[in-house]
């Protein structure tokens, strides 16, 4: 295992070839841990972080931001105003760490897109990177042609972290606008657990009815968690709302 060797002066004193930046540039990505990456963040812009202790530098800093947070997916869920009270963050700096994080979300999302969804475990694939680290629900309708191919999707509301209102008119009127087939409704649980609730069952139950009144499919409801997701359709729940 690497011994891993704190310096107390500025990264700018440290030999050329051990900088986060220029080891980046010249070793790849892959090769950088954690705390490398996240002292190249901070050191961006004015090229040094202060922190208003004499002697820290970036790479001191970032192993103890992430300690802190508890590692990156805390890092990634920890609220703008949490990560201003640290020393040394001021708003340009946490802007920098979130556009990070967003863009690694969206380069995710955007890897894993298909021209079909073919399963719930390429809904939840698709939508993971996105919904991941949300305080709060975030509740989104997927539309799909007869074919289930991806046609377009909205968010439908976004709600506390114990309860997302879901407004059934507005999934019916966004799949009727761009004359979909099939609805399938995916949202996420703060908590990071994919089990369903009551009101999760009673939304189910309430869009399936609205959607064959005006000759829609309700594929799916889908929830996401942090590593595992729950279908009603796979569980076979869906089926036993219709027939109710």
């Amino acid at each position: 295992m690497k011994t891993v060797k704190m310096k107390s002066k500025g990264i700018i004193s440290w030999p050329t070839n051990e900088r986060p930046r220029e080891r980046l540039l010249a070793e790849g990505p892959e090769r950088m841990t954690d705390a490398d990456l996240l002292a190249i963040c901070l050191r961006i812009g004015s090229g040094t972080f202060r922190v208003g202790v004499r002697g820290t530098s970036a790479y001191e800093a970032a192993l103890a931001i992430l300690k802190d947070f508890r590692g990156l997916r805390g890092l990634d869920r920890a609220h703008v105003q949490d990560l201003l009270k640290v020393p040394g963050l001021g708003p340009a700096k946490v802007s920098q760490i979130k556009a990070a994080f967003e863009l690694g979300k969206r380069l995710c999302a955007g890897k894993l897109i298909a021209p079909s969804f073919a399963s719930s475990a390429a809904v939840a694939a698709h939508f993971r990177p996105l919904l991941i680290g949300k305080r709060q629900e975030v509740v989104i309708a997927v539309f799909l042609n007869g074919q289930n191919q991806h046609l377009g999707e909205t968010e439908i509301t976004e709600g506390t972290p114990t309860q997302a209102t879901v407004y059934v008119r507005r999934v019916i009127e966004g799949a009727l606008r761009i004359s979909a087939a099939a609805v399938v409704l995916v949202h996420n649980h703060p908590s990071g657990n994919s089990e369903p609730s009551a009101g999760d069952d009673d939304t189910t139950d309430h869009l399936q009815k609205a959607c064959k009144l005006v000759g829609l499919v309700l594929l799916d409801h889908i929830i996401v968690g942090d590593t595992e997701h729950y279908s009603y359709s796979d569980s076979g729940r869906l089926q036993e709302f219709t027939n109710e």
